[in-house]
Parts: structure tokens; C-alpha cells; sequence
């Protein structure tokens, strides 16, 4: 699994600001919503049902939200980059500025913990989230994520 296969252009995007952690949980299902035409009420509710279990804010300012939902036939990705941070309840406590969601069929399985272990080993590389910060262009962001795999791989 690649981020390639996850997340396409369309699911990529800055964000100036969002007020909470909820406001938060509503930006990721908007994008997801016209990136994949999800619907987006329920992908609200099930982030927050999954976030009830315990908070996705897996610290130095990265959350990895996730959540199942019916009517998927693959696990798919939305990323966000925040311009001003947001307290997400983050394991280290440190707002978070970088926020990569998952959404996956409801049976996925094994799928959805691969797609997590990715994007949760790829964010935890400091040197690739210094570059995802440093820019404010979506296709951008975009091709950082992607390439950022195919140098490991190389």
C-alpha cells in the first residue's frame, strides 16, 4: 500500500483555520465529502464515535483520524495541513497542525491497519513533516506525501 493508492490530489488541502477539534472533525468530512463524495454527516459522526474511544492525536502535531464506514470499497485518505494549529487532545498534548484521515469499509481488516501503520510511519519522520509544513500549496503537499515513499523505496 502507497500513499498513492490512498489519498488522491483532490483529498489534499491547507486549511487557514478551524476553531476546535469538532470544527476540525467537520473540515475533514467536507473534503472528504467533495474529494470522494462521501456523505458527510455520517463521516463526522463516525470520526467522533471513533474519537470518543480515544483520541487519534498521536503527538509532535500529527493526528491520524479514522473512522469505518458502510458503502466503501477501499480504504481512502484526506490530509490537511493547518496554518494555525488546534488542540486535539494529542497524546503529547501539542496542538496539531498536521491531520491525516482514513476512512475505510466497515470489514476492512487488515487493509485499514496497513494504511494506518503507513501513514502513521511516514508522519512520524520528522525531516518529511518539516517539508509538509514549510509548504502552503495543496499539489504540493500532494506530491511530498507521495514521493516521500518512493525515495524510501529507492
Amino acid at each position: 500500500m502507497k500513499f498513492v493508492d490512498l489519498v488522491k490530489p483532490e483529498a489534499v488541502k491547507l486549511l487557514g483555520s478551524t476553531s476546535s477539534k469538532k470544527r476540525l472533525m467537520h473540515d475533514i468530512a467536507d473534503l472528504a465529502e467533495s474529494a470522494y463524495g462521501l456523505n458527510a454527516d455520517a463521516s463526522v459522526e463516525a470520526l467522533v464515535e471513533r474519537e470518543s474511544l480515544g483520541p487519534t492525536g498521536v503527538g509532535h502535531g500529527v493526528a491520524l483520524p479514522h473512522a469505518r464506514l458502510p458503502g466503501l470499497d477501499t480504504v481512502i485518505g484526506a490530509f490537511l495541513l493547518l496554518e494555525k494549529p488546534v488542540d486535539f487532545d494529542a497524546i503529547d498534548r501539542q496542538p496539531v497542525d498536521i491531520v491525516f484521515a482514513l476512512f475505510a469499509p466497515e470489514d476492512a481488516g487488515v487493509a485499514h491497519l496497513k494504511a494506518l501503520a503507513l501513514v502513521s510511519r511516514s508522519l512520524r519522520d520528522p525531516s518529511l513533516c518539516t517539508k509538509l509544513r514549510a509548504n502552503r500549496d495543496a499539489s504540493k503537499l500532494y506530491t511530498i506525501l507521495t514521493e516521500s515513499e518512493a525515495v524510501k523505496a529507492a
